[in-house]
């Protein structure tokens, strides 16, 4: 079930669109790189570590800024063209 409960700024958006970006172009990468390439790989490691961080806290200060029903089998989705929000159980 996907049900609207919300909307965020062009700016919030670009915001989360580029850390989803950014989350999906180094989960390829990790695909690819072997760990044989010790410098290489640690710095992946840590850059989807901080990635997912700052992923994870865009959606918990939107979630207290805008009050966004939750769920406990749920996540919040955004639809990057509209800027809406969708709770999906």
């Amino acid at each position: 079930m996907k049900k609207l409960i919300g909307k965020v700024t062009e700016a919030e958006r670009d915001e989360i669109q580029t850390l989803f970006e950014r989350r999906n172009g180094l989960n390829e990468l990790a695909k690819i790189l072997t760990a044989e390439n010790d410098a290489l790989y640690e710095k992946l490691i840590k850059d989807m570590s901080e990635t997912g961080i700052n992923f994870q806290r865009w959606w918990d200060r939107m979630s207290t800024q805008y009050q966004w029903e939750s769920s406990e089998n749920g996540h919040w989705e955004i639809d990057f063209s509209s800027c809406d929000i969708y709770l999906v159980e």
